[in-house]
């Protein structure tokens, strides 16, 4: 019974999607990204005689959890072709040209001749699903083949399909893994209450990822720098509307010495225009040939810049947490030993939520609470050295999930070349 729902809801789905793509531009890209792919990957691979490891993400957010994996496998097996895939749009439209993969794919809609047909082409020695994006079909094939299956950078709550009674199929899916690699002690004692053992506290492997920064070359941004010039800098990260008014009203409080750069989550045209009406003459923009390195605000109007902006910042202010989503990646900022900021919705998110315990992050509500903060911390100048500590050390001491799980398939001898 429960296959028969899992079918119905999938092919359910799909119709939806394919009546979305109308109007829709992400539901577009699926639709489109999935015509003719099946014959695109066996092409794609049809002379590839080097055995070949394959790592599958949801989305963008798991694919930076995945890649200092895939990247440390790069090193450890040179030898080996590297297969990634990604159901999102999100995720494979910004990544599809990632050198680090040999080949970049969406991943076949579930079913039980996709599934069969995707491994008859890439024909993987290894599998490796970052965090979630369990697809029943996917998982059986692979059992079947008794390829070696592994699960890293996953968390699991109490509340979820696999811990209830009617969650039968979730939890066929969660043993057809070989081993997983859960980011805390909470996720391994569910595991372990429906009879799953083999798992292993390993961490995130985004506190890997994010320290790789910190020995990356410093690129140059002389527009930046000449912005900043001797300024205390705030960056604010991916935010959002309800970020961008806070930090608007509270900016009109700070003393001059304070400036802003703001790299907003949506870089489309009709966002920006509407930031530039928000901040008025005190904005510049990024893309703007006049010099606005005497404004007060600088405004990001394109992607990729946000980690190495950080790195010129006193203090981050974190977007998202005012929206259903919670807050964005905290680890980036407090990696370079920034005191992170952000509202008050986090708590699904356990590095935000350690963070605000170790004293290296901290809610904020009001544009009114932002501007005591910043008060405190210029007046008190041995408190905003703790809390940069607080950050940095916290990301610091939380690194090394890469390093478990690539011990892992060495000790277990996971990965064969026959």
């Amino acid at each position: 019974m429960g296959i028969v729902l899992y079918w119905l809801g999938i092919n359910l789905y799909l119709l939806v999607l394919r009546i979305a793509a109308l109007f829709h531009p992400k539901a577009k890209l699926f639709v489109k990204g999935r015509k003719g792919l099946l014959p695109q990957i066996k092409y794609a691979l049809i002379n590839e005689r080097r055995p070949r490891i394959w790592m599958h993400c949801a989305s963008l957010g798991e694919f930076e959890q995945g890649r200092p994996v895939l990247e440390q496998l790069r090193k450890d097996y040179p030898q080996f072709a590297f297969v990634l895939t990604f159901f999102s749009p999100s995720g494979y439209e910004v990544r599809k040209n990632y050198e680090g993969a040999d080949y970049v794919f969406y991943l076949p809609t579930d079913s039980a001749r996709n599934a069969r047909l995707f491994l008859e082409y890439v024909q993987p020695k290894l599998c490796l699903f970052v965090k979630y994006d369990f697809w029943y079909y996917f998982l059986s094939a692979i059992g079947n083949r008794d390829i070696p299956l592994l699960l890293v950078s996953a968390i699991f709550r109490d509340n979820q399909g696999f811990f209830k009674w009617y969650g039968q199929l979730q939890r066929r899916m969660l043993f057809a893994f070989t081993h997983i690699f859960v980011q805390n002690s909470a996720s391994q004692r569910l595991l372990q209450k429906i009879g799953y053992d083999s798992v292993t506290v390993s961490g995130d492997t985004r506190f890997d990822r994010v320290i790789e920064a910190l020995d990356q070359p410093v690129k140059d941004l002389p527009k930046i720098r000449a912005f900043c010039n001797q300024h205390k800098i705030l960056v604010a990260g991916s935010t959002w509307p309800d970020d961008e008014r806070l930090l608007h009203k509270a900016f009109a409080q700070l003393p001059e010495n304070w400036k802003l750069i703001l790299v907003p989550h949506e870089v489309h045209e009709a966002h920006i225009y509407d930031l530039e009406k928000l901040w008025g003459d005190v904005a510049g923009k990024w893309s703007d040939e006049t010099d606005w390195a005497n404004k007060r605000v600088v405004i990001i109007d394109t992607v990729g810049l946000l980690l190495q902006l950080y790195r010129c910042g006193d203090i981050a202010w974190i977007g998202g947490g005012f929206g259903k989503a919670g807050v964005h990646n905290v680890l980036e900022p407090a990696v370079y030993g920034m005191p992170c900021l952000y509202g008050p919705v986090y708590h699904q998110f356990l590095e935000a939520i350690a963070l605000v315990a170790c004293g290296g992050g901290f809610e904020i509500e009001s544009p009114e609470q932002l501007v005591n903060c910043i008060r405190y911390w210029e007046t008190e100048p041995d408190a905003y050295t703790n809390a940069s500590k607080a950050a940095a050390q916290y990301v610091k001491e939380n690194a090394g999930a890469t390093q478990k799980i690539t011990s892992y398939l060495v000790a277990k001898n996971c990965i064969s070349m026959v």
